[in-house]
């Protein structure tokens, strides 16, 4: 079983998120978190949906450093919110989250979470997509959801697993935990491979 075979190894995960150290627990993962620096999330203009995830995900392996030891895996993940041929990202004010939840509000959009894992000897990268529909959002809806849950941390200014989520989401085909930004299922299969 992969969790026995990891234990043999020091996983670390170069990430802040508490959704996704929530869900690399819940899976079971025994790991560490080190987050070296804050890492610009810059990206060139002519990459578009998993290419972007991807080429953060890698961005942020890279910036983690040297890997040392024979036996660490560092995780790293991002995740983007594409809808209209554009990426929405982490709003940066109260204006933009409401602006965001408008954009998305009886649309379907697209979450990638793009996922590198690396060692001293080897690195690969994978990507998950997921599609999500929201209901009609009303104007007292998505102020209530901004005001009260503040998702300024959030690629298109909502979490799956909050208020909104639960009140808003008509459908998801895909994986629910991709949403929340760890496509866990697959990081599973995806390690079992790499080690």
């Amino acid at each position: 079983m992969l969790l026995e075979k990891l234990s043999n190894f020091n996983l670390i995960l170069a990430s802040k998120s508490p959704r996704r150290q929530f869900l690399m627990k819940e899976a079971g993962f025994k790991f560490s978190v080190e987050v070296k620096e804050e890492i610009c999330e810059d990206f060139p203009k002519n990459l578009k949906k998993e290419e972007i995830a991807l080429f953060l995900a890698e961005h942020k392996s890279v910036s983690f450093g040297e890997i040392k030891s024979e036996n660490t895996i560092v995780i790293t993940a991002d995740t983007i919110v594409w809808l209209n041929n554009e990426v929405i990202n982490k709003p940066e004010s109260r204006t933009e989250a409401i602006s965001m939840l408008e954009k998305l509000s009886e649309n379907i959009h697209y979450v990638y979470s793009g996922v590198c894992l690396r060692s001293r000897q080897k690195q690969k990268s994978f990507y998950v997509c997921s599609s999500v529909k929201f209901k009609q959002l009303t104007s007292d809806e998505i102020s209530y959801y901004v005001d009260n849950f503040k998702p300024y941390d959030k690629a298109g200014a909502y979490g799956i697993q909050e208020w909104l989520g639960y009140i808003g989401i008509e459908e998801i085909n895909g994986c629910f935990y991709n949403v929340m930004g760890l496509p866990v299922q697959r990081l599973y299969v995806e390690l079992e491979k790499f080690i």
